[in-house]
């Protein structure tokens, strides 16, 4: 093959950095084309023209590097090469494609910076640079941060249209038509006759050819499917029941295998017992791994019996063994040496507060389990010093380097599968259940062994959402809000689980203590934010939203307390202080969709809250009624500003899913520990919103922003603030401690 060829099908340029990132690291390192990982794992037949696409004689297969775990994430991948591409819908295929750093996410480790969003200035653009520089470098391929849409928008449509573009030349090349009679529809290239060229004919020879540098992108005009509402490509299997998840997944001659840890994170196994497990029928082996016992057998639920038979002797906790002394330990953060961070200090709180009416309150949220619906599993298979793992993961680029390590093999002789995820909200940022599954492959080789965790191992031994703690100060002048200032006490997400499990140094403060509340587009007058790191307590993770699942509901039901005791009206005072026109219209919407001002009548109220999270605005307005037999919530509304929206109806499900999500947490659920355990061990304990409880919910996207933004997380934040405030609205009590239904029912 031509040597202009091979670099025409090994690399592909997909975007540069600011110019800040790029100096950092290197701008013309940077700038340097991504190799394509398809080239290596071709089989006959197949031509790849860029790491997103995929050609053989049956049609065209797009790769799609962020994981699904059921937000709708391949569909929408995969819709932008499409749309450049010119592919019918009803024939893409999908392939999450091999784990490389060439699928890097150029968006998400900006979120570890100080760098606000609505943020445009040089030094918060230096610092998304520098963040888009290290993602490359570093070859972080995650998806997370409600970034897949944000990420792929220029890069994967770019894909496509390379790809088209070559697709043209190459047609133009065998017909002896000019390129620029040629056109393109449904997977072929149309002669100004009408005869088509296929492209499974045309791809092995755009594979010589060598691809633009730059192509032009189809106006919005032109747009066949972004900007529509789109059948997801699995909703007839999921509908149907015939999507194949990682606990679905049957093998020939497959070992079925489960753990059992120690329950108290990092407490080891001092000694067990496996004689009567042993002996049980269906048993294969009993393996020790790290800080407990695996069970191998001929079903997983001989494997559950005969690991529920095993008399484990478990170590310690080594941090406070029950949640009093762990919020003890949150209580005792709020000092000079444990501050992380003062991110927003503007005016001077100090002399505001001093001699003013003092309004002072503390708000707390526990622990929260991510448990999703599918249980931990994976595949593993140890064969002739190949690793073979098949699993729904976010980190699989994490998983080859982490399992490399654990083993001592060579990267290049583990491969990972990626499989759909049965849900995740953060959990499968993890990798500990496949660092369990690879022990247990390494002591029986040969066989490929599905290991999944029962329910109960998978709620005790979430990495969780951490309990976190808010104290709040303010004042107020001539009825307007004067003084904020709060305090954040968290443990540490980032360093917890980029530290101690990815082994990534956090330099700096940790901007997940304060998200959602110091980058809030408020103009109060003397306005401060300051986080405090609490020490390590139990290992925690990110979890839908992350810091401002928790901080959402800290920063707003505060202002809420202030503008109370101002007397102004709850939305008005929000709109007065936000300076973010595209915040202000996302404030002024939720106030039209919900008729605010208007009479509810009698027992019923009305709250609002705003979070500014991931880059979204949002804002909700929860509507209940007091009944005596508890709160009733009746309606939601909810606004977001996303930029563009590419999918009307996906948007819609995502932020109806992420408003349910809120609330049924803010209502029922935490993750309480006793003797250094969780104590919820199944879905009774850890309750989410039922059915029956569930509003009618009206959502609006809006597109006033510079900037598209994805919307898997924000609407979530807002709920629980929303539904705490329009509680007070409605029976004058100010509940200040999530779960609510410590303090009051909810019907």
């Amino acid at each position: 093959m031509a040597s202009i060829g091979t670099i025409a099908r090994r690399t592909f340029l997909i975007g540069s950095a600011a110019i800040a990132g790029g100096v950092a690291f290197g701008y013309y390192a940077y700038q340097r084309p991504v190799s394509n990982p398809l080239t290596d794992i071709l089989g006959d037949g197949e031509t790849t023209l860029n790491p997103f696409i995929k050609i053989d004689q049956s049609g065209v297969t797009i790769i799609t590097p962020r994981a699904d775990l059921g937000q709708g994430a391949y569909s929408i991948q995969a819709a932008l090469v499409a749309e450049e591409l010119d592919i019918a819908w009803e024939d893409i295929r999908v392939d999450p494609g091999p784990p490389s750093p060439s699928y890097f996410n150029a968006i998400v480790a900006s979120e570890g910076f100080p760098a606000a969003a609505w943020d445009k200035g040089l030094g918060a653009s230096a610092l998304r640079g520098l963040g888009s520089a290290m993602s490359k470098f570093m070859g972080m391929q995650m998806t997370g941060g409600s970034t897949t849409v944000p990420d792929g928008f220029d890069r994967m449509r770019m894909a496509g249209a390379v790809a088209r573009d070559v697709l043209l030349s190459a047609a133009a090349e065998q017909s002896g038509i000019a390129k620029a009679e040629l056109k393109t529809k449904d997977g072929a290239v149309i002669t100004p006759s009408g005869d088509e060229l296929s492209y499974t004919s045309l791809a092995e020879a755009a594979a010589l050819i060598e691809p633009p540098s730059n192509v032009k992108l189809k106006p919005e005009s032109e747009w066949r499917y972004l900007g529509k509402n789109m059948r997801r490509l699995d909703i007839v299997e999921k509908s149907t029941g015939t999507a194949e998840y990682g606990i679905d997944v049957i093998m020939p001659d497959m070992v079925f295998a489960t753990v059992r840890t120690n329950p108290r994170f990092g407490g080891g196994l001092k000694k067990f017992d496996a004689s009567s497990a042993e002996k049980m029928r269906g048993v294969i082996k009993v393996v020790e791994i790290d800080g407990g016992v695996g069970v191998l057998a001929d079903n997983t639920w001989r494997a559950f019996k005969a690991a529920d038979a095993i008399d484990c002797d478990w170590g310690s906790a080594p941090y406070p063994a029950t949640s009093d002394e762990q919020w003890t330990e949150a209580a005792a953060s709020f000092t000079e040496e444990r501050q992380d961070s003062q991110f927003r200090n503007e005016g001077d709180v100090a002399l505001a507060l001093d001699g003013a009416d003092l309004i002072e309150a503390e708000y707390k949220v526990p622990y929260l389990a991510h448990a999703a619906l599918e249980p931990l599993n994976t595949i593993v298979q140890f064969k002739d010093g190949q690793l073979d793992i098949w699993t729904g993961t976010q980190i699989p680029g994490i998983v080859i380097q982490n399992i490399a390590s654990l083993t001592g093999l060579d990267a290049d002789n583990i491969k990972v599968h990626v499989l759909i995820g049965g849900g995740s909200f953060g959990r499968r940022l993890e990798d500990d259940y496949v660092q369990q599954a690879v022990q247990l492959a390494m002591a029986h080789q040969g066989a490929p062994i599905k290991m999944t965790w029962s329910r109960e191992e998978d709620m005790t031994h979430d990495f969780p959402r951490p309990m976190g703690m808010a104290r709040g100060r303010g004042s107020v002048k001539n009825g307007k809000v004067d003084a904020y200032d709060l305090g954040i006490a968290y443990p540490s997400v980032s360093a917890s689980q980029f530290g101690e499990r990815y082994g990534v140094p956090l330099p700096g403060p940790d901007v997940t203590i304060v998200a959602g509340a110091w980058d809030q587009p408020f103009s109060i007058p003397n306005y401060r934010v300051t986080g405090y790191r609490v020490p390590p307590l139990v290992p925690v993770s990110s979890w839908r939203s992350v810091g401002a699942s928790g901080n959402g509901f800290f920063h707003d039901c505060f202002l809420d307390e202030l503008i109370h005791a101002a007397g102004a009206d709850p939305l008005e005072e929000r709109i007065r202080l936000c300076w973010h026109e595209p915040s202000r219209k996302v404030l002024e919407t939720v106030g039209e969709m919900s008729n605010w001002g208007s009479a509810l009548g009698e027992n019923r109220g009305r709250g609002v809250a705003f979070t500014f999270s991931f880059g979204v605005a949002a804002a909700e307005v929860v509507e209940v009624t007091d009944t005596p037999q508890g709160i009733k919530i009746d309606k939601v509304f909810g606004a977001a500003e996303v930029g563009k929206v590419l999918d009307p109806v996906n948007i819609e499900a995502q932020m109806q899913g992420g408003i349910i999500w809120g609330l049924g947490h803010a209502m029922n659920a935490e993750i309480t520990y006793a003797d250094g355990m969780a104590e919820q061990t199944n879905y009774h304990a850890f309750e989410g919103m039922r059915l029956y409880q569930t509003p009618e919910i009206e959502v609006r996207a809006l597109t006033n922003g510079p900037d598209l933004r994805g919307i898997g997380e924000p609407a979530v934040p807002p709920a629980a603030p929303a539904l705490a405030n329009a509680i007070f609205a409605a029976t004058g009590k100010r509940i200040r401690e999530l779960p609510l239904n410590k303090h009051i029912d909810f019907v």
